[in-house]
This record gives structure tokens, C-alpha cells and sequence, in this order.
């Protein structure tokens, strides 16, 4: 929902001006008109509802917001304060929007927010109908022309994103023809892409230098301009004639940002649209391991509920901390400074200050909430075994709900589970079903910013996408030691498709790796590479899911397949050394 005031300056001050007259006789309930095109449940509203006040029907308001604006911006018409859902995006064409209050959440899409937002950077105009712009109003014509944003946290992501597009705008394209603004440039020949050597780049920069196209500071001259338009260019040399369109395109782009759609191979564009699978998927080691691990499984769980609902409530009683509702208020605006480097270090807005306060309405909230059935649907558990956790947690702890229910039921639901977990990794049971996984999950993720991969030789796919963001990341870093092992002969880096169902949330394995038989007392091996093989530094929930993996391997493993967790490639081999030991 939008809030939409009309005119900054609809503001009474302490001078008892006629226009400050003005605004104390409007009464307070015609002041205000709302247009709500569609309700919370996507229905149309009856427009025809009145709502209490000779200006707040739908009808009218319609009438009057979308469709009236002369009679709007008239001072004869009362309304001042626009209430209004979904209206912004129906092509509304109002120039005097100075203020805007976002009364939803900030999640909304970065177009819808650039569509509303937009409303509100029109030029105003006076009663007149005439533009407030710099010829009128001189130096005047950003003070007045001034948009305020009341907005959630959203917009912040929003801010960020707009400055980068202007500065994209701004930085991107070219300013000056030089002899290194066309070295290197990708241009296309009929069918063919080209690059544009060095001396092709000089060629072409003499060609506009004796031909007077650019100045002395590389600048596109008028006379260019004109012999383009009126197709009387001088021909090109003739070691550069055959590409004269893509040079002229190139030229042309300086002053036209269409030039060159469709004739300068995007360089930014993917070249590799896709990771297939390699010949290393089809090896005959890779195959047999596939074949061990790629069936999907069902599990069986038995436990306590008594223990569980008494751990529970001693973990609850010693862990849960629910924080008091809270919001922070950031006020900044638009820097006076809107230079270039200002825009390019994205310094465009600036944040003046900021003060938190607690929410108080908290406590007396009207909104309801089904508790048993939410934190059932996050543990699986009964709503009766729900109901007795929360039963028998202490009052204090129980009262820590009326000060924010999300996190409370966050948080409770995320204790119960780890004591849930801690009980069921020793009584699961894993039944194999029909179901197999089929050799297209690993081409199912696309998009991928084929830039951050490491070009493997001896994954099943040309490229291995490792996590983290560190340079040499621990799953990189395995990678390359895979690829340096003469014992290795294949390995997969699972995609996240690959899971395995455990009572706490799917599992999904690292590795699969197929070794020189003979080389290794384990030919296939099924990793998990975690940063710390310290088990305290895991989460409870995490502890489980990779018990529960162990237990599933255990069950299909033959002599020759093993699953263990691990934090390097050495330590993959330290691991399999001692298993060799032990036997």
C-alpha cells in the first residue's frame, strides 16, 4: 500500500499567510481520498462502496486520482492526502507527488519500486499546467522538485542497485574515439567475430584524425555527424574497409547507445552456456560408483516422546532468548555532490543519522497466532506432543512469546530440533526405494557465473562450482588436489539435487571420487569437506544429518566404498590409510 501526499509545501507553518488560511478550512475528513484497485486477496474492489466522507468512496476517489488531475491540483478540491493500492502501477500521470510512505514491506521488486518512485521525479507544474523547471524557477528547481521517501529497509538494496545503474550509464559508455577504445573490440563480419588489432585500431584512428571526424581532444565532430546521416562517410582504408559497418557502429556508439545493438559481439555475454557432462562421466569407475549411490532412499525412525518432550523442555528453559521487537529509522537524502566520482564510489545518498526504538505495541498485538500448529509444521511432531513442551517450559520463558511470536516460534522450533536430532541419529533405519537419481541433475542448475569456476580435468563436468568466497577456498583447493593425484581417476562434485532424506532436513554429500584400484584400500569414497573436524564447532542439526549419512553408506558399502567427512584431500588420505591399518 501507498501513502501519497501531495505537496510538500501543503505544510501550515507559524505565519498566518492566505495560504496557511487555506489549509485550516478544509475539514480533516475530506482531506483524504483512496483508490484500492484490488484487495489483500487480489478481488476487485466494489467501487461503488462508500467509506465515510464525500470524498473517500472508490467511485469518486477513481474518479478523482486516476482520471481528474486538473480538478486534483485545483485548490478548490479539498484533498490533500492520497491513500491508494496497486494505483501507481496503473499509468497514473500526476506530476505533483512530493511525498511518498511505503506502508508494506520493503521486498517488493526493484521494478515496482522504480515504477513508484518514478511518480514522484516528474517535474511539478502550478496551477497553470506549466512546468516548474530550471527556466522558471532558476536555481530554485531541486529545492522544490524534491521527492521524500518514507521507506522500509528494502529500499536500501533498492538505492544501492540504482546508483550502480547510473553509474553503468555513466562509466560504460565511451566519451572519446582513441586508438584504445577500439583495440581489442569484438566486431562481426557477416557471420564472423573479429577482434580489432593494434594496427587495425591505429588505422582506424588516423582514418578519423585526416578525415577532421574527431577533434584534437578525440571528440566526435559535427562534420561526422552529418556525412553519417547523410551516408557521405570517406571510404576506409583498405586493410580496415571490410569491416567498415562494426567501426562505424563503434564510432557512432559515442553519441548513440543503440549503435551498436546487433553488430559488437557482447564480451560480457556467457560463453559457455552450459556444463555438460565429460567423457569422465562415462568411464567405467565412475559408473560403478554411480550406480552404488544413486538410488533414492526412505528412512524409519523410532524414539521416546517422553524423553524428547522432557529434553526439550530443559532446552528450552536454558537456551531460549527472544529479543524485544525493534525498528530503526535512518533519515539521509540525496548528496549535494552528484558528481561523477560520487556516483562511482556510490555516495550518491547519504544517511544522516539513525535512532532504534523499541516496539511496545508488541505486547498488545492483535494479530493471532496458531503456535502448536507452527511449531509442529517446523519439528513433525504431534500437535499433543507440541503442546506439552510448551506446557511445561517455564512461565518466564513462555511469556517471552508476547514480545515477538516470529522469533519466538523461530527459535523454539530450531531447540526442539536439536534435541531431536541428538536422539534420532541411533535408531534410523534406511529402505532403498524404486526411485533413482537420473545423470540430468547435474546439468539441472543453470546460470552460473562461469568466471568464479575451476576448470577441472578430472571431474565428471568440465567445470567444478566450489562454495565459499575465499580465493583458494577449502572445496577448491580439493579440487586441484584431486586433479594433481595420479590415485585419482574421476570424481564428481555432487549437485545439491543429490540428497539424502534424514528426520532434520535433506543431507547433500560433497564428493564422489573412484580410485586407481590397487593404488588405495578404498576405490570409492563419498566426502563431506567441512571447514573444522571438530564436531563441537557443528551445529546439532548438521551433527545429525551427517550421522545419519554415515549410517546410510554403512548400509550400502562393500569393501571397496567408504563415506567419511573430511577438511582437506590429505586428510582423505590419512583417513584411508588408517581404515587399511585397522584391516
Amino acid at each position: 500500500m501507498k501513502l501519497n501526499l501531495r505537496n510538500i509545501f501543503y505544510l501550515i507553518t507559524l505565519f498566518n499567510t492566505p495560504y496557511n488560511q487555506y489549509l485550516k478550512q478544509i475539514d480533516v475528513h475530506a482531506t483524504h481520498a483512496g483508490y484500492f484497485s484490488i484487495d489483500k486477496k487480489g478481488h476487485k474492489v466494489d467501487s461503488k462502496t462508500k467509506r465515510g466522507s464525500d470524498f473517500s468512496d472508490d467511485e469518486s476517489a477513481y474518479e478523482l486520482i486516476l482520471k481528474d488531475k486538473e480538478r486534483l491540483l485545483s485548490l478548490d478540491n479539498p484533498v490533500r492526502f492520497i491513500f491508494s493500492h496497486s494505483a501507481l502501477r496503473e499509468g497514473w500521470d500526476n506530476p505533483n507527488v512530493f511525498q511518498i510512505c511505503t506502508l508494506k514491506h520493503g521486498g517488493d521488486s526493484t521494478t515496482n519500486k522504480r515504477q513508484e518512485v518514478g511518480r514522484g521525479l516528474r517535474l511539478c507544474v502550478n496551477q497553470s499546467g506549466d512546468r516548474m523547471d530550471e527556466q522558471v524557477l532558476g536555481s530554485d528547481v531541486q529545492g522544490i522538485n524534491k521527492l521524500t521517501v518514507i521507506a522500509s529497509d528494502g529500499y536500501k538494496d533498492f538505492v544501492s542497485s540504482l546508483q550502480n545503474d547510473i553509474k553503468d550509464d555513466l562509466y560504460e559508455r565511451p566519451t572519446k574515439a582513441t586508438v584504445e577504445y577500439f583495440q581489442g573490440k569484438r566486431i562481426k563480419i557477416g557471420d564472423d567475430v573479429v577482434t580489432i588489432t593494434s594496427d587495425q585500431a591505429n588505422a582506424i584512428y588516423f582514418y578519423l584524425v585526416k578525415n577532421s571526424y574527431i577533434d584534437e581532444d578525440g571528440h566526435v565532430t559535427d562534420a561526422y555527424r552529418a556525412e553519417a546521416e547523410n551516408k557521405t562517410l570517406a571510404p576506409l582504408p583498405d586493410k580496415i574497409k571490410s569491416m567498415a559497418a562494426g567501426v562505424h557502429a563503434l564510432v557512432q556508439s559515442i553519441f548513440d547507445e543503440h549503435a551498436l545493438d546487433d553488430m559488437i559481439d557482447d564480451g560480457h555475454q556467457t560463453k559457455i552456456q552450459e556444463n555438460a557432462l565429460n567423457d569422465n562421466f562415462y568411464k567405467k569407475e565412475f559408473q560403478t560408483l554411480w550406480h552404488y549411490i544413486n538410488h533414492k532412499w526412505s528412512y524409519t525412525v523410532h524414539f521416546d516422546s517422553q524423553e524428547l518432550i522432557r529434553k526439550a523442555i530443559r532446552h528450552i528453559d536454558e537456551k531460549l532468548f527472544v529479543s524485544q521487537l525493534q525498528y530503526t529509522v535512518t533519515k539521509g537524502k540525496q548528496g549535494d555532490d552528484w558528481s561523477a566520482e560520487t556516483i562511482k564510489s556510490g555516495n550518491g545518498f547519504v544517511s544522516e543519522k539513525s535512532h532504534t526504538y523499541d516496539l511496545k505495541r508488541g505486547e498488545t498485538s492483535q494479530v493471532k497466532y496458531d503456535l502448536v500448529s507452527k511449531i509442529g509444521a517446523g519439528t513433525h511432531l504431534t500437535r499433543k506432543t507440541v503442546a506439552m513442551i510448551l506446557k511445561g517450559i517455564s512461565s518466564a520463558k513462555f511469556a517471552m512469546y508476547r514480545h515477538n511470536p516470529e522469533e519466538f516460534i523461530s527459535k523454539v522450533t530450531k531447540l526442539i530440533n536439536e534435541e531431536k536430532a541428538t536422539m534420532i541419529v541411533d535408531d534410523i533405519t534406511y529402505n532403498k526405494t524404486d526411485g533413482t537419481y537420473d545423470s540430468e541433475i547435474f546439468t539441472a542448475e543453470k546460470n552460473k557465473d562461469f568466471s568464479k569456476a575451476y576448470p577441472a580435468k578430472k571431474n565428471v563436468q568440465d567445470y567444478v562450482f566450489t562454495d565459499g568466497t575465499a580465493e583458494k577456498s577449502i572445496e577448491r583447493k580439493f579440487a586441484e588436489d584431486m586433479d594433481l593425484d595420479d590415485k585419482v581417476v574421476v570424481y564428481a562434485k555432487l549437485p545439491r539435487g543429490f540428497q539424502i532424506p534424514t528426520p532434520v532436513g535433506n543431507y547433500a554429500p560433497d564428493w564422489a571420487i573412484a580410485f586407481q584400484k590397487g593404488t588405495v584400500k578404498h576405490i570409492y569414497f563419498v566426502a563431506e569437506t567441512k571447514g573444522s573436524m571438530e564436531s563441537m564447532d557443528l551445529r546439532p542439526i548438521e551433527q545429525a544429518k551427517i550421522k545419519c549419512a554415515k549410517t546410510l553408506f554403512n548400509e550400502i558399502s562393500t569393501d571397496d566404498v567408504v563415506y567419511g567427512q573430511v577438511d582437506s584431500y590429505q586428510n582423505l588420505l590419512n583417513m584411508m590409510n588408517a581404515i587399511r591399518m585397522k584391516s
